[in-house]
């Protein structure tokens, strides 16, 4: 297995990635919330990829995997500022941005911050402004008042210890929101979205697609696939959407 590399960010942040050279366009893998670039989609892409010659970069935002801080740190908007520093440093040229859960939420961001270095997306459920529609309001009173005296609150988890939700992640979110104003995505996308997830709804990608503009939008519902979308099946519809988005299909 090749060596870890990081790259120091300007903001002091330590990111540890993954790079394979190829030829263009770059396939860049956006992680989820806690998740970490050695998951079962960032790795299988990669071999993908690397099997078709084609450039590609993983990499752990700060708070995350190898990366240097803490999660309970972190906020979306710090993790965006890691994606841009990751993309700007190590890619050239267009990319093929590809993001899971949280990681949708950071290919948007990308998408606004970056638009003319975007060739083509794929989100595989996509939880956009899940802080402010997730976390915030379905937060009790006790919650709120939690933020404001403790400073966090503490969330069960599906897949792992409990989640650490901070004041300045919730505050830095709603600073970070792409559902709110135009959403402009002048490239191929493709939302992909398993109708078992109990994590991000069908709601909520519904809801993406419409409010998303661009000329080449498409959202396709997997019966019965959970967040995860890693087995072998939906691996496939990962592997076919960025082709599409490519134009290769």
């Amino acid at each position: 297995m090749a060596a870890t590399d990081f790259l120091e960010t300007p903001q002091g942040r330590r990111l540890a990635y993954h790079k394979s050279e190829g030829t263009g366009p770059t396939i860049v893998f956006l992680g989820g919330l806690k998740s970490d670039m050695e998951g079962t989609k960032a790795v299988h892409l990669e071999a993908w990829a690397q099997a078709r010659g084609q450039a590609f970069l993983r990499f752990d935002y700060s708070g995350h995997g190898e990366s240097s801080g803490t999660f309970e740190e972190g906020c979306i908007g710090d993790w965006h500022q890691d994606t841009v520093a990751a993309v700007s440093d190590l890619t050239k040229g267009p990319l093929i941005v590809v993001g899971s859960s949280m990681g949708g939420w950071q290919a948007l961001l990308l998408a606004k911050a970056l638009p003319d270095r975007i060739a083509g997306m794929v989100t595989i459920a996509a939880a956009p402004d899940f802080t402010e529609d997730g976390y915030w309001v379905s937060f009790s009173d006790e919650q709120k008042a939690a933020l404001d005296s403790v400073g966090h609150v503490e969330l069960p988890s599906d897949y792992m210890e409990p989640y650490i939700i901070t004041k300045r992640m919730i505050e830095d979110g709603r600073q970070q929101l792409v559902l709110r104003d135009t959403l402009a995505l002048p490239f191929p996308v493709r939302f992909l979205q398993g109708t078992a997830d109990t994590a991000v709804s069908t709601e909520t990608a519904v809801r993406l697609l419409e409010h998303a503009s661009g000329p080449n939008m498409r959202l396709l519902l997997v019966k019965d696939a959970d967040h995860r979308f890693s087995d072998g099946p939906c691996l496939g519809l990962i592997e076919n959407a960025v082709l599409e988005v490519m134009g290769q299909s």
